[in-house]
Parts: structure tokens; C-alpha cells; sequence
């Protein structure tokens, strides 16, 4: 059967010794006319129509894995990409630069620091869009017993991967509370089921985290949350999409398409929450009270604002350089291509 678009790759990190995505490839049908998410392929794929799929324009695209980017995930089984003429390839690695870099990537979600830093050292990609949040939706999570950051004084904190911006908000989150790294015994345990893994076996008695874990541990009664993130750095942004510079010269129409599908993706996936939800459980392979909880918790920060703040831009940047995360305030004009941003 002919695929209208490729899942590449594995997924990076899954939640609980459990895959972020029950495997990647899961536009492949189960016999009865549905893949395994339970949806419906579109109906030219089912027919396979070869001579509509000559016509998509290719793009090969590194998607957040994880919760990050199951939506635009959604938004291909719905049909979305075809719909605007692209076949779409959806690539998996942790650092999406050399593959840009080369030209095997064209477009990449990416952290908004490690965006700026690397462009402004002279890889050839432009920021291009936001991502459909900004804010860091990273928590800080605690044995039950420790009710406060104060307690975590002389404790283990896990500071995820050192210089990244979960690191950030660690270290910010205990500043605000009388405390630095050095009051603590400080250690990198890594992001996503890494991270929860050091934490439910004792290796750490606090840590910055991702949902789904902090609505996991809640449930089983085995962590408490102490701090949000966007609380303590509301103005740090998290999220961007970039784009190799040469294909942005030579296929502007793509990358505007692509960011039409994107937000058009995520206000589907908020619009008809019941029908993501399912895709959701069924990928993620998370309980559904969780998972209902994680997007009540996280809703305050899906805004779907294709928009770069630059003041936002400057402030992340000074936290980094006050952190000695970055050498130097780059100049974030001469990364910027926002010509593609999809009209609100």
C-alpha cells in the first residue's frame, strides 16, 4: 500500500520503559481499514492512488517526538499535509543541525536556544516560526515528602542535560528559593523516562521533568510537584521552527505550507480535544485520567502563536549568558525569516 507520508526513525525516549509513540511507523494498517491509532487513512491512500502522490511536493521534517509532536502527527493521519500538496517524512534525531546542515533535513522543531546559538555560529538555517507553545513546560518534581524547594537543601536534584534550558529552569526555580546548584548535590540524569527512571528509583530526590511523568507520579502517589516552570522564567522561549536556509531560497511555498499544516494541526487537536485525546492514549500509550489531567494542567500554554517574540528572544538569551550557557547575545535579525508565518 502506498504511504503518503513516512514516520522515519525511533522514537528518542519513552515514558515509563514505555515507547513516547507506539512505534513510529504507525501508519501501517491492521486489515481492517484502519491503522493502529484507530484512524482512518486518508481515502486516496487506501485506493493507493499513485498518480496523486507524484503530484506532493516532498519534505522531510524533524517533528518533536513525545508529547511536543504528536499533534502534527494528528494532523498527517487526518489527511492535513496531503491536503495542502506535501509528502511529508517525518525524521527522528536528537540534534537536527548537521542534518540541516547537510541538507537531509529541511525543516526541524527545535529548542529556541540551541536555534539561536547554532545559526548564530554559522549553521545555515533560519528560525522561521514559534512553535505552538513557548514556555517551558517543564516541572519541578519531588518525593512526597518534601514539601517545599527550601527542603531540597544538601538533597539530590536531577538538572536533566547541563546547559540545556530544563537546566535553565532548575537552577532559576532553586535561585528564586535561597538556593543554587551548590546547596544541592546536582546532577545531570537526563530528559524524559531517563530522568523519571533516576527519580522513582531513589537516585534523585527531586528533578525537572516533563509530563506525562509528573501526572504519572502524582497518580501513584510516589511524587509531588513543587514548581512550574513558566512560573519562575515566564518570558523564556522554548520553541521554534527552523529551516535549512538553502531550501527555504529554493522552496518558500513548502515552508509555508508546512507551517500552515503545523498550526493548523494544533487548533484542530484543541478543537475537538475528545478525538485527540484518543490518538493521544492510543499513541503515548498513557491512561486516560493522566493524560486529562496533563492537558489541563499544560492548556494555559498551548497558544498556537506562530509569532516570534523578539523581546522574549533577548530576555532567553540573557538568562543563558547569565547561566554561562551561552559566550555572547547573538543577533537574532539575521536568523529570522518569518515571511512563512500563517496569517491568525
Amino acid at each position: 500500500m502506498n504511504k503518503r507520508y513516512r514516520w522515519a526513525g525511533t522514537l528518542l525516549a519513552g515514558f515509563l520503559a514505555m515507547a513516547v509513540m507506539a512505534g513510529c511507523g504507525s501508519n501501517s494498517t491492521n486489515g481492517t481499514g484502519t491503522n493502529n491509532a484507530g484512524t482512518k487513512p486518508p481515502a486516496a491512500e487506501q485506493k493507493g492512488d499513485e498518480s496523486s502522490t507524484d503530484k506532493l511536493q516532498k519534505v522531510r521534517y524533524n517533528a518533536f517526538t513525545g508529547v511536543s509532536g504528536l499533534a502534527v502527527r494528528f494532523g498527517a493521519e487526518k489527511g492535513f499535509f496531503e491536503e495542502e500538496g506535501l509528502d511529508v517524512e517525518f525524521i527522528t534525531t536528537t540534534n537536527p543541525v548537521p542534518g540541516l546542515s547537510s541538507g537531509d533535513i529541511d525543516v526541524a522543531d527545535f529548542s529556541t536556544t540551541s536555534a539561536i546559538v547554532a545559526a548564530g555560529k554559522g549553521a545555515p538555517i533560519k528560525i522561521v516560526s514559534s512553535l505552538f507553545r513557548t514556555k517551558g513546560a517543564f516541572y519541578l518534581l519531588a518525593n512526597p515528602e518534601i514539601n517545599s524547594v527550601e527542603d531540597l537543601k544538601g538533597k539530590k536534584v536531577g538538572g536533566a542535560v547541563f546547559g540545556s534550558g530544563l537546566d535553565a529552569y532548575a537552577q532559576v526555580i532553586l535561585k528564586e528559593h535561597g538556593l543554587s546548584k551548590d546547596d544541592v548535590t546536582y546532577v545531570a540524569n537526563g530528559v524524559f523516562d531517563a530522568a523519571y527512571a533516576s527519580f522513582s528509583s531513589g537516585q534523585v530526590d527531586a528533578t525537572i521533568i516533563h509530563e506525562p511523568f509528573v501526572s504519572v507520579a502524582e497518580k501513584a502517589g510516589t511524587g509531588k510537584l513543587l514548581a512550574k516552570g513558566w512560573d519562575y522564567l515566564p518570558n523564556f522561549h522554548t520553541g521554534v521552527i527552523v529551516a535549512n536556509s538553502s531550501f527555504i531560497d529554493a522552496h518558500p511555498d513548502i515552508v509555508e505550507k508546512l507551517l500552515r499544516v503545523y498550526f493548523k494541526s494544533q487548533a484542530y487537536a484543541k478543537e475537538h480535544l475528545d478525538e485527540y485525546k484518543t490518538f493521544f492514549v492510543a499513541n503515548a500509550k498513557i491512561d486516560a485520567d493522566v493524560v486529562d489531567t496533563m492537558f489541563e494542567r499544560e492548556d494555559v500554554l498551548w497558544d498556537n502563536n506562530p509569532d516570534v517574540d523578539l523581546t522574549a528572544l533577548q530576555e532567553t538569551q540573557q538568562t543563558q549568558l547569565d547561566l554561562g550557557f551561552q559566550e555572547k547575545i547573538y543577533d537574532v535579525d539575521s536568523i529570522l525569516d518569518l515571511r512563512f508565518i500563517p496569517k491568525q
